[in-house]
């Protein structure tokens, strides 16, 4: 078997095993927050980060809800790695953002955080702070969770079915999942370009 049909199983096993009960209820927590007024900022690292950008514009452009990313900014998150540390460049943002109850977080991460192994501290001191003010955690994560889905109150966990590609499958699945997400019935707020187009006779 070659590696690219290996790698192609490995997809279509995961897509049949991801939670769509899950799903449903991450949107029903997003059409929330935008009912309520509040703001969704997401979160990641990496090649999250990245992901965290782009989905972004599509729940800002998509699904109408105010949304931001710390890591869209370059500046304050190197000022502040500098000069508070990597561990509370998340938290600090928030707070500098005033998050509030009727907001909420979008953790986009391959292993959700854990302060005992020291892996993306960040992600946990911005949820510890999330729940002290009441604000809902929603995630989309890889492995077992983490830190992510035990306080989560919403949470898709990408299926691990190979662990020597548990980053590769957990942060294309981020993709495809907030994609589900802004293309939802319910949450889906404006007409995406082409199919507009498409529809036009």
């Amino acid at each position: 078997m070659s590696y690219s049909v290996q790698h192609l199983k490995e997809t279509a096993e995961i897509v049949a095993r991801i939670d769509a009960a899950a799903c449903e209820k991450c949107v029903q927590e997003l059409v929330a927050v935008r009912a309520r007024g509040g703001r969704l900022f997401i979160l990641g690292v990496g090649g999250s980060a990245a992901n965290a950008g782009h989905a972004v514009n599509d729940f800002r452009k998509i699904g109408g809800l105010e949304c931001y990313a710390p890591t869209d900014n370059v500046s304050e998150l190197t000022a502040r790695t500098n000069d508070e540390g990597w561990a509370t460049v998340f938290a600090e943002w928030l707070r500098g953002s005033r998050l509030r109850k009727e907001d909420a977080l979008l953790v986009l991460s391959v292993g959700g955080g854990n302060l005992e192994k020291n892996v993306s501290p960040n992600l946990v001191l911005a949820l510890q702070l999330a729940k002290q003010v009441g604000a809902r955690v929603i995630g989309i994560v890889g492995k077992d969770g983490g830190y992510t889905a035990q306080v989560a109150d919403a949470c898709v966990i990408v299926p691990t079915v190979n662990p020597g590609n548990i980053t590769p499958h957990s942060e294309a699945f981020q993709a495809v999942i907030w994609h589900l997400f802004v293309s939802h019935p319910s949450l889906k707020a404006h007409q995406t370009k082409w199919e507009s187009v498409a529809a036009k006779p």
